[in-house]
């Protein structure tokens, strides 16, 4: 049985797997200050991008590095978290 297209299982940015392409499912606005919103609104993220996650700092701090696009940008771990995907089907 197939499920609605509005339950999506989605997981942060900050913990998708490295090299695993994602489509971004939600961003919540409300945990970003108003410099950093702007930011990824400028940059492109948005419902329906697909994103993948090329690095992250050792020891779960620092930045997580990632493409979206033709672009590799590199995200404090809060925005990242801010960031819900849905892992791309196989």
């Amino acid at each position: 049985m197939e499920l609605p297209r509005r339950i999506v299982a989605s997981l942060s940015l900050e913990t998708l797997p490295r090299h695993a392409y994602a489509t971004v499912h939600m961003i919540e606005w409300s945990r970003l200050g108003v410099a950093e919103a702007r930011r990824l609104r400028e940059l492109g993220f948005d419902e329906g991008v697909e994103v993948e996650v090329l690095h992250r700092a050792r020891f779960g701090r620092g930045p997580v590095a990632c493409r979206i696009g033709r672009m590799t940008v590199a995200l404090r771990r809060a925005v990242a978290a801010a960031v819900l995907v849905a892992p791309a089907a196989a």
